[in-house]
Parts: C-alpha cells; sequence; structure tokens
C-alpha cells in the first residue's frame, strides 16, 4: 500500500496530520491496554495471545484514536488527503471524515478477517459513495476470482465469498466498537467507526439490488 497523509483543520483551528504508512513501526512497549488481543476479543478472532498479544487492528487504529479521542461526531472538519498521485478535499464533520480514514486503516491492519481489503486499500478512494464502494468491492473481488481462475481455482462469480466476507466482519466491527469506547473520552471516533459497520451490515443483503442498478451503465 502506497503512504497516504490525511490533514485536519479543525473547527477551533487547530491542526493534524496522519500519515498512512505501508509498513508502521511500531513500539509494543508503549500501547495502550485496550490493544491486548484479549480485551474484548472478536468472537470469530482466529488469533492467540501466545502469538498475537495485540489486536492488530487496534494497533493499527491506535495514532488515529490518541489524535481524535476528545472529537464529538458533529465536530466540524475540513480534511484534506494526499497520494502520490493525487489531492482531495472534503468540508464534513468529525465522523464522516475520520471514517474514511479508519476504512483504510482497518484494510491494511493486518487483521485475518480485513485481508479481503487490502487491494481497495491499494487503490484508495476517499470520501466514497456506498454506491462507489459497492462497485468497488465488487470489481475488487471478481478480479480476485480472475486470477483464482486463472491459476486453476474454482472462481466463485456469485459472489458468495464476498458476502460471507462481509458478514465476518460486522463481528469484528462489534467487538472493536466495544474497544474503542474505552479508549476514547468523546463519540466522534466510536461512531467514524460504526458508519464503516453500516456498509458491512448493509452490503451482503444489498449488493444484488445495487449492482442491477449498476448494470445500466454497462449497455
Amino acid at each position: 500500500m502506497q503512504d497516504i497523509l490525511y490533514h485536519f483543520r479543525f473547527a477551533d483551528g487547530t491542526r493534524a496530520s496522519c500519515a498512512v504508512e505501508a509498513s508502521p513501526d511500531v513500539d509494543p512497549a508503549g500501547l495502550p491496554a485496550w490493544t491486548a488481543l484479549e480485551f474484548q476479543q472478536c468472537p470469530n478472532c482466529p488469533l492467540q495471545s501466545s502469538s498475537a498479544p495485540h489486536c492488530p487492528m487496534a494497533v493499527r487504529l491506535v495514532p488515529l484514536i490518541t489524535l481524535i479521542s476528545e472529537l464529538s461526531s458533529f465536530d466540524r472538519v475540513d480534511v484534506h488527503v494526499t497520494t502520490p498521485e493525487r489531492s482531495v478535499s472534503k468540508a464534513t464533520t468529525v465522523q464522516r471524515g475520520i471514517s474514511a480514514l479508519m476504512g483504510l486503516l482497518v484494510a491494511g491492519s493486518g487483521c485475518p478477517h480485513t485481508g479481503f481489503l487490502k487491494p481497495m486499500a491499494h487503490f484508495h478512494l476517499p470520501f466514497a459513495s456506498e454506491e462507489e464502494t459497492i462497485y468497488r468491492a465488487a470489481s475488487t473481488y471478481l478480479l480476485g476470482q480472475y486470477f483464482l481462475a486463472r491459476e486453476g481455482g474454482a472462481a466463485d462469480w456469485d459472489l458468495a465469498g464476498l458476502k460471507a466476507r462481509y458478514l465476518s466482519l460486522q463481528t469484528v466491527n462489534g467487538a472493536m466498537a466495544k474497544r474503542l469506547r474505552s479508549a476514547v473520552l468523546a463519540d466522534g471516533a466510536v461512531n467514524a467507526f460504526i458508519l464503516l459497520d453500516l456498509l458491512a451490515k448493509a452490503l451482503p443483503y444489498s449488493i444484488d439490488e445495487q449492482l442491477d442498478e449498476i448494470k445500466a451503465t454497462f449497455r
């Protein structure tokens, strides 16, 4: 994943930045208690604390949570995102501006249940709409199935695997929201994460309908 930088200018004039690095350096000794694997561990987590003492998703979110722990959901913020190819800006609320960055961090976190999101993170699209996200999720998954078929595997052209992955992600998101409530002083970070979860909840049941609407553009 390419290096990406999110710049924030908050309503009171203060500014902050959060870099999303492909391979960030993490000092385990400095991690907060809420990142421990067994703290609100996901029911479907395949990791063991003996080999993975910290939740990889929680660890990935630490710099961001430190930055926004006292912000409320509907505080206004100007967000400027820079990548090696382009810059994108948006005036929005804290929960929506942070949610875009959270999605990127989660996808590259190393959590076993978010690995399927890594290709989307590599081609990150800040502030994507629900329709854009469903289009990107389905397209990315089907391209992966194409590569799988070329290597002799059995491709899943019906998107059953994609729906199953998002169902598993719902369980992860529920446990992670509980972690974050223990880490913050205001609701901005938690509600930003809940916005991500809303899509995970909707996608398995709405993707067929959404793709039927998108189909018209291919005629």
